[in-house]
């Protein structure tokens, strides 16, 4: 199955709530799997949006698969910066 891209929900600098109803509409609009991903400091966001959609708004979701890793690249100052990366997929 391939995955469309449009299910990729980014954790960033936008107020919490606007990452919980993303998320919610896609699986609103049919979709069966979310993917929240994040790096770095906002990985607890991250956390944070994927627990309340399970538990406060689309109760039937579960946590299909967790991955973590980090990413590698070039930060302004030349030196070489490792950031962590978290992907939670979300299915109904």
């Amino acid at each position: 199955m391939t995955k469309n891209k449009d299910s990729v929900v980014f954790i960033g600098k936008k107020p919490f709530m606007n990452y919980v109803t993303g998320v919610v509409m896609q699986f609103n609009s049919g979709v069966k799997e979310v993917t929240v991903k994040a790096r770095g400091k906002y990985i607890s966001r991250a956390v944070d949006v994927a627990e309340v959609v399970r538990k406060r708004f689309v109760q039937d979701t579960d946590i299909k698969e967790i991955k973590i890793d980090s990413e590698e690249f070039q930060g302004d100052d030349g030196k070489n910066v490792r950031i962590s990366t978290i992907e939670i997929l979300l299915s109904k």
